[in-house]
């Protein structure tokens, strides 16, 4: 095998269906349980334990632990923006699950892709700032930054660009959003966005799931603050 980037790896550790399933069970953000991961891939505990070393080892996992308990969560939203790429992949070639319901319409709407917002109304968002001029392409590839337009547009709006820039984590990241195919906005400044949206209660989180309902008040704030 050539030098490199061990992709077959990565790939070996997604691509079990067990190992999937958990993985997309902590796309929401939040820390789960040996036990509660082993529920959502449908796998006995002693399953579960041997996956979770097996992504824990890949560095696809990060642990901590509280009391009795050991929470996973995903390593980083580098993770979080891949598999989120792999479910675009995976929609634009037609591998779909073909288990449907009440929750598919909201999930398209509006969810949660690890840190930050994704579904239609993200993707509305990352259109708007960037026929607006407030993104543009940099000089790393495939990249996107903000421009100075940009930058006074979200202060005010509330969100503080100094300890964002203070961070290791790029400001700005495209990410490829599953249900719409088209890019919505992943890296410090889609976080920062998404807490912003909540503290403004235009956004709540539905308990244990990644679907987030956007009240009136806040679809129309939303579409205020983001024409297209």
């Amino acid at each position: 095998m050539k030098d490199g980037p061990d992709i077959a790896r990565i790939g070996a550790l997604i691509g079990d269906p067990a190992r999937a399933n958990i993985l997309s069970a902590l796309m929401s953000g939040k820390a789960l349980t040996a036990t509660e991961l082993a529920a959502e891939a449908g796998i006995t505990g002693q399953t579960a334990s041997s996956h979770l070393k097996k992504l824990m080892e890949g560095g696809l996992l990060a642990q901590a632990k509280q009391g009795r308990h050991r929470y996973f969560t995903l390593a980083g939203p580098d993770v979080g923006t891949t598999l989120e790429a792999l479910m675009g992949l995976a929609a634009n070639k037609g591998h779909l699950r073909t288990r449907t319901g009440p929750r598919d319409p909201a999930m398209r709407t509006a969810r949660v892709c690890y840190d930050h917002l994704a579904g239609d109304m993200a993707v509305r968002i990352y259109d708007s700032l960037e026929t607006r001029g407030f993104l543009t392409t940099s000089t790393d590839a495939g990249g996107i930054a903000l421009t100075e337009t940009g930058e006074a547009f979200l202060a005010t709006i509330g969100v503080d660009l100094a300890p964002l820039k203070a961070a290791r984590r790029p400001l700005c990241r495209p990410c490829l959003d599953w249900s719409e195919r088209r890019n919505h906005l992943a890296g410090a400044v889609g976080a920062a966005l998404l807490s912003r949206f909540q503290e403004n209660k235009w956004l709540r989180r539905e308990p244990d799931s990644r679907v987030v309902h956007i009240s009136r008040k806040g679809e129309t704030e939303l579409k205020a603050l983001f024409p297209v």
